[in-house]
């Protein structure tokens, strides 16, 4: 759950966190906010589990799963739950955030070479951590 695609996508997560996550936490509390923020991020990296296992090939299965998105994606819809009535235009930011989602992977929902999908059979990858994230 605390793999990224890259420093783009550790800031990408940190804004959408930044803008969301402390109205959030102050509603459910910090202890709560911390369960709930690994609940959401198990959930998506099960759930990506198991479409990849029920519908994906074996180059699918190989590449790495970046689940801090998912957990980022709970504390949205968390948010948008939560003050359904703020003056944050929800539309655009939940348009905006899977717009960069989609981006930042490179489309890899329909490619398993995209972001590194090879990276375990590359020779030259075996030493060297910038050829994985």
């Amino acid at each position: 759950m605390f793999l990224h695609g890259g420093w783009d996508h550790i800031l990408g997560n940190m804004l959408f966190l930044a803008i969301f996550g402390k109205n959030v936490e102050d509603a459910f509390g910090p202890i709560r906010y911390l369960v709930f923020y690994f609940a959401g991020g198990f959930a998506a990296m099960m759930t990506q589990t198991a479409m990849t296992l029920l519908f994906g090939t074996a180059a699918e299965a190989r590449v790495p799963e970046l689940g801090a998105s998912g957990a980022i994606t709970a504390v949205l819809g968390a948010y948008f739950v939560l003050y359904p009535g703020s003056r944050i235009r929800r539309w655009i930011f939940l348009g905006l955030w899977f717009s960069y989602q989609l981006i930042e992977a490179s489309f890899g929902l329909f490619s398993a070479s995209a972001n590194g999908g090879a990276w375990r059979s590359s020779p030259t990858s075996a030493g060297s951590s910038s050829a994985c994230w």
